[in-house]
């Protein structure tokens, strides 16, 4: 007799009592089945999203974004009220930017962080007002530095000595004032990817606590520049505040020591929350996060004896992540038996590492459901994968799907808001997909896909006799 599959499922991974549920919290809302068992999100069907945009289709709800940006707002808005300060809360664009999403976070109350040319190119050309950016990265090319003071971001938020000195000259030589916020090292190991974990020493984000006080200090001699405070993340897809709250009581410390050479209005703790992948994920809500996170920051300042500062967090992945869903269509299913005699089926999506590099770079875990229609049989232990050539090509490593998924069926992998369209590429010249944004029964394309011409619109080998139709 066959060792049965489950030997190979991971300890958290249970055998669902039914293979079609749509789990709390790690699908949107609005995401339902009809009565015939299809999926529909936001009142439109998988198959009428895959009729109109093929797949892969990244499917994004407008009123999931919208409803967590508020909540993040409000709650922040609350939290620092109840402690007589106030918040900012700045949408992460890196988890997922385009002009449509940034308009609607900026409808919802919030401002934007940046961390290259190309999203602050993007958050302008959105319309969002240049004051209500915050401008992140290690390496901020003089040119990057040149056209954010010169549309006038708001806020910078400097990395290291030599960021200092560029921004600096560029200061020196427009007569422009640049308001900064040095970024420190905490030391705080957030319980996550090593990847993902951005306040340990040994990585390049940053100033180590002991070096920050001299960069503030170098910073507030120069006179093109203003000093406006202290930032500190900590690291991402992270469930529970004790990590925000040794954080910030550590940065803290150094907040109070710089208090002695002049202001220091406000305090950035970032963001990092993290979100529902699969059922056995429990992300800490929002308004609690909200509430221990001040309340940390509250106690520190008075145990301390100084004012509680302004406060900025930086979500992203939290806003955005669990409102995409991707649908693919499946090509192929096969079922491989491992040397422990265990089956396991994989089922062959028409996308993969190319749309959702986060399960090779990350070892990141995902679920999926059968779209198309309700599944039936026993739920068979599957690993779903894309059509690249790479055994590292997983979309969802482990999940229990319908016995009877063939191919043609549409699959749903859900929590892809975040981090999938902004690391997607064109490994085997595959193009990128479309991103369609559903509400009230509508969709509507907001980034459009890639074809095979525009692939080739970029080879400058190709010459005039072998162009693509339309481009001689």
């Amino acid at each position: 007799m066959l060792p049965p599959a489950d030997s190979l499922a991971p300890e958290w991974l249970s055998v669902p009592e039914d293979a079609n549920d749509l789990a709390d919290r790690v699908w949107p809302a609005s995401a339902t089945r009809d009565a015939e068992g299809a999926l529909v999100i936001a009142g439109v069907s998988a198959a009428e999203l895959a009729r109109d945009h093929g797949t892969p289709v990244l499917v994004l709800d407008e009123d999931e974004v919208r409803a967590r940006a508020r909540a993040f707002r409000t709650a922040f808005d609350r939290a620092a009220a109840e402690h007589g300060t106030t918040a900012q809360v700045y949408y992460a664009g890196k988890a997922f930017l385009s002009t449509t999403v940034a308009r609607w976070v900026v409808d919802e109350g919030l401002r934007i962080d940046v961390c290259t040319g190309g999203e602050l190119a993007v958050a302008l050309a959105a319309g969002v007002a240049p004051a209500s950016l915050g401008f992140h990265g290690n390496n901020k090319s003089t040119a990057e530095l040149e056209r954010a003071v010169e549309v006038g971001v708001g806020t910078v938020v400097v990395d290291s000595a030599i960021e200092i000195e560029r921004l600096a000259a560029i200061t020196a030589r427009t007569g422009a004032v640049q308001r900064v916020l040095v970024r420190v090292v905490s030391g705080v190991h957030a319980e996550t990817h090593d990847f993902l974990a951005t306040a340990h020493e040994d990585q390049k984000f940053g100033f180590p606590v002991g070096d920050a006080a001299d960069a503030v200090a170098r910073i507030r001699e120069l006179p093109g520049l203003d000093f406006a405070g202290l930032h500190c993340h900590i690291g991402s897809q992270i469930f529970g505040v004790a990590g925000f709250r040794e954080s910030a009581s550590r940065v803290l410390e150094l907040h109070a020591a710089l208090l002695e050479g002049g202001p220091v209005p406000q305090l950035n703790l970032g963001g990092g929350f993290g979100i529902a992948y699969t059922r056995v994920d429990d992300p800490t809500p929002i308004a609690q996060l909200a509430g221990e996170i001040v309340e940390a920051v509250a106690e520190g300042c008075a145990a301390r004896g100084i004012p509680v500062p302004a406060l900025s967090f930086e979500p992203g992945r939290a806003i955005v992540g669990t409102a995409g869903v991707t649908l693919y269509e499946v090509g192929t299913t096969k079922d491989v038996t491992v040397s422990s005699g265990a089956v396991r089926r994989y089922v062959s999506v028409d996308g993969g590492m190319s749309d959702n590099a986060r399960t090779a770079l990350y070892g990141a875990q995902f679920s999926a459901r059968l779209a198309s229609r309700a599944g039936g049989g026993e739920p068979q232990l599957s690993r779903v994968v894309g059509k690249h050539c790479e055994s590292g090509d997983v979309v969802v490593d482990h999940e229990y799907l319908p016995a009877d998924l063939v191919p043609g069926d549409l699959l749903a992998v859900p929590a892809t808001g975040a981090y999938c369209a902004s690391l997607s590429s064109n490994y085997n010249h595959v193009p990128r997909p479309p991103i369609v944004a559903v509400r009230d029964g509508r969709a509507r394309v907001i980034v459009r896909g890639e074809t095979i011409d525009d692939l080739l619109a970029r080879d400058a080998g190709i010459d005039g006799a072998h162009a693509p139709e339309g481009d001689q």
